[in-house]
C-alpha cells in the first residue's frame, strides 16, 4: 500500500515512529517536538490507543498532552472493526492538527485498524499536513510493510521475521522498535533479506524518527537509530534456505545514527550533525 496521495498545493505531513519507551515526564523532547509540530498550544490531538489492551493507555496519553500545553487532546475508543468504521471516530481524526498511535500489540493494531474508514483518514489527514506519531506498535504500523514478529538473535535467518501489512505511511522501510533493547538486528537483517529493495529501520526505546515531507529523518532522543540498506547487496541466500538456517547477506550497507543525525530515505545517505557536517566540510 503506497502512502496516500498528496493534492497539489499540499505537503505531507511529518512521520515520526518512536521506538518505545518515551520519555514521558521529566524532558520529555520528543512528544513536545511532535506537539510543535501539531501546532503547539492550538493543537488538536487525537490518539489512537487500539493497540493497548490497558483502559487508561489512552487517558494517560491525553493528560501528558494536557500537561504540554495543548489546546485538546482526546483518545478515540477504537477496540473492533465496528467501532473503526464509526463516522464520530473518523471526523474526529479529520479535524485533528496532530494523530498519535500508542505501543502494545502491532498486530492487534492491524487486525483491527486495517482498511477501516480511521484508517484511511488517518493516511489522508497526514497527506495533507497533518503529522502523525506511534510508539512501540504505533511505529511498526506506519510502513506498508509492517513488522508482525520474529525472535530476537543478532543474526538473521530463514523465518526470522514475520511481516504483516501496515498502514502505508511510508513504503520506504519496514520498521522496528525497542530495537537494541531487545536485540532486533537479527529479524531486522531478516526482513531485508526478504525484500533488499526496503530499508530496514531499527529505533531505539526513547528516541525517534522525524521523517518530513522530503523523506529526510533526523533523530531525536537518547538512543540511536540503525538503517539496514541491501539495495546493492550482491548475494542473499533468502530463497534457498531451509527453516531456521542461518542467512548469507553480502553487501549489506548500515548506519548507526545518533541525536542530530539525519537520513535521506530516498537518496539512501546518511549525514552527521549539522555542526559536524560543517566540520566534515571544510577538511
Amino acid at each position: 500500500m503506497c502512502p496516500a496521495p498528496v493534492s497539489e498545493g499540499d505537503n505531507r505531513g511529518y512521520i515520526i515512529p518512536i521506538g518505545g519507551g518515551e520519555e514521558k515526564e521529566l524532558d520529555p523532547i520528543i512528544l513536545r517536538r511532535f506537539v510543535e509540530l501539531s501546532g503547539g498550544k492550538a493543537a488538536n490531538i487525537v490518539i489512537v490507543p487500539t493497540a493497548s489492551q490497558l483502559d487508561d493507555t489512552g487517558s494517560r496519553y491525553e493528560t501528558i498532552f494536557r500537561k504540554l500545553g495543548v489546546k485538546e487532546a482526546s483518545s478515540i475508543p477504537v477496540t473492533s472493526r465496528k467501532d473503526c468504521n464509526n463516522p464520530e471516530f473518523a471526523d474526529r481524526c479529520r479535524a485533528a492538527s496532530g494523530i498519535f498511535i500508542t505501543g502494545g500489540n502491532q498486530m492487534r493494531l492491524s487486525a483491527i485498524l486495517g482498511g477501516s474508514d480511521v484508517a484511511q483518514t488517518i493516511r489522508r489527514a497526514n497527506a495533507r499536513g497533518v503529522p502523525v506519531a506511534g510508539t512501540s506498535a504505533g511505529a511498526s504500523i506506519m510502513s506498508e510493510h509492517m513488522m508482525a514478529g520474529g525472535e530476537p538473535d543478532s543474526s538473521p535467518s530463514e523465518g526470522g521475521a514475520v511481516l504483516a501489512p501496515g498502514l502505508g505511511l511510508t513504503n520506504a522501510a519496514v520498521i522496528d522498535q525497542h530495537f537494541s533493547e531487545r536485540n532486533r538486528l537479527g529479524r531486522l537483517l531478516s526482513a531485508i533479506a526478504l525484500n533488499p529493495f526496503l530499508l530496514g529501520m531499527g529505533i531505539d526505546e526513547d528516541t525517534a524518527a522525524f521523517i518530513d515531507t522530503h523523506g529526510v529523518l533526523e533523530v531525536i532522543g537518547s538512543g540511536t537509530i540503525t538503517i539496514v540498506d541491501g539495495g546493492e547487496m550482491m548475494y542473499n541466500s533468502a530463497h534457498a534456505a531451509k527453516r531456521d538456517q542461518g542467512l548469507a547477506m553480502l553487501g549489506l550497507k548500515m548506519d548507526i545514527l545518533h541525536e542530530g543525525c539525519h537520513y535521506d530515505l530516498n537518496m539512501r545517505e546518511a549525514f552527521p550533525p549539522t555542526e559536524d557536517a560543517q566540520t566534515v566540510c571544510s577538511i
